[in-house]
């Protein structure tokens, strides 16, 4: 069984996308933040279940479509899947929060 982490970052990314939603009746902000967590849930028995991001091309970069959001995470070892960001769709692209450090977003064509 792999297990399941959020980073601070992912944390942070749900209570802005909670406190975002609960705008509207505050019920919608909870169960939007809940489907998040049982989505990552599933990572534990099927770790690859995500697709690969595109915009990264990397195969231990991976995401689950939930609603209209991407819960980002990075499949580090057999052991470990780490949710890396939860990011709406229709927003840009979060290089920072998604690449290492150390490798740069790729270029527009």
């Amino acid at each position: 069984m792999v297990e399941v982490r959020f980073s601070e970052n992912a944390l942070s990314d749900m209570g802005s996308i909670a406190a975002y939603i609960a705008r509207d009746p505050e019920f919608h902000a909870a169960k939007q933040v809940e489907r998040f967590f049982e989505s990552a849930e599933r990572l534990r028995t099927h770790p690859r279940m995500g697709r690969m991001v595109p915009e990264v091309g990397h195969p231990t970069i991976r995401e689950l479509i939930v609603g209209n959001y991407r819960v980002m995470y990075h499949l580090s070892k057999e052991e470990l899947a780490e949710v890396l960001t939860g990011h709406h769709s229709a927003r840009k692209f979060p290089f920072a929060r998604v690449l290492p450090k150390t490798t740069k977003p790729p270029r527009a064509k």
